[in-house]
């Protein structure tokens, strides 16, 4: 026995969170999926996923054997792609979409390097917050962030996002510190693309879910950061779009210990 075998199927269910979409994207049976992750779980001695009739998810320690098979993977396909790169020479037009700081500020700079690196490369990017058909519209591939769809791409997580809630503190101080994420419905809130805001349990890790409202609604980080700092009220963002503002004190941070940790960008793909 491989000491692989079920290690695709379990970071493909941990992935998607769905025995049946992650036999759809390996190509085989549910039944073979579940045979094969429970004989890993048998096989190490450990109970890797809590399944229950509506969800599937991971325990604590299906979540450090995750992090820790990722990494092997991600090493693995590293070291593919160079002995495979040594003898290609890769061309042709790269078609992208993305949108957001992270997909500007990260994932750019290192796609520029890889059409540095291969001079036969074209790049074609477009920014947009827009989701998009990658097989109707002709596009390899787009960074995306958050909680995936179901769908039939491919998607591998390229990093967690830290979430922050804050507010500026003449906004704290006119209306008072929400102590729960429930009592941000008696506030004004900053909304981006949906108003609908995610939260956890730090006691119980179950999800709390506050359908906001406020005065401003945006998808511009300027407009956004602007909001938050005339006092328009609370943001829920990413921390690294509001981390200067934070550490200059325009911004508090509000709701330590109530962030959703489910939040990832992701690089999806229609095929391998």
């Amino acid at each position: 026995m491989s000491i692989w075998d079920g290690v695709e199927e379990f970071v493909m269910v941990a992935r998607t969170g769905s025995f049946t979409v992650s036999a759809r994207r390996l190509n085989v049976s549910t039944s073979h999926v579940s045979r094969r992750i429970q004989a890993l779980e048998d096989r190490l001695g450990l109970k890797l996923l809590s399944r229950t009739t509506r969800a599937v998810k991971l325990t604590d320690m299906g979540s450090d054997y995750l992090n820790t098979v990722e990494d092997l993977i991600a090493g693995l396909d590293e070291a593919n792609q160079r002995i495979t790169g040594a003898f290609a020479d890769l061309g042709g037009l790269v078609r992208v979409s993305a949108a957001g700081p992270f997909a500007e500020n990260i994932a750019m700079p290192a796609l520029l390097e890889f059409a540095e690196q291969n001079p036969k490369i074209t790049l074609e990017v477009d920014i947009n917050n827009r989701n998009v058909d990658l097989v109707a519209e002709g596009y390899d591939f787009a960074i995306r962030y958050g909680v995936l769809a179901d769908s039939s791409l491919i998607a591998r997580k390229l990093a967690t996002r830290n979430l922050a809630c804050a507010a500026s503190p003449a906004y704290l101080e006119r209306y008072g510190e929400p102590a729960l994420p429930q009592d941000l419905l008696q506030h004004s809130c900053i909304i981006s693309n949906k108003n609908t805001w995610q939260f956890q349990d730090p006691n119980n890790s179950k999800g709390i879910t506050v359908k906001v409202s406020g005065k401003v609604r945006t998808n511009s980080m300027p407009l956004m950061r602007m909001a938050v700092a005339k006092g328009f009220g609370v943001t829920y963002t990413p921390v690294e779009n509001i981390q200067d503002m934070l550490d200059s004190g325009q911004a508090r941070r509000i709701l330590q210990g109530y962030e959703d940790q489910t939040r990832s960008h992701w690089v999806v793909y229609p095929e391998r």
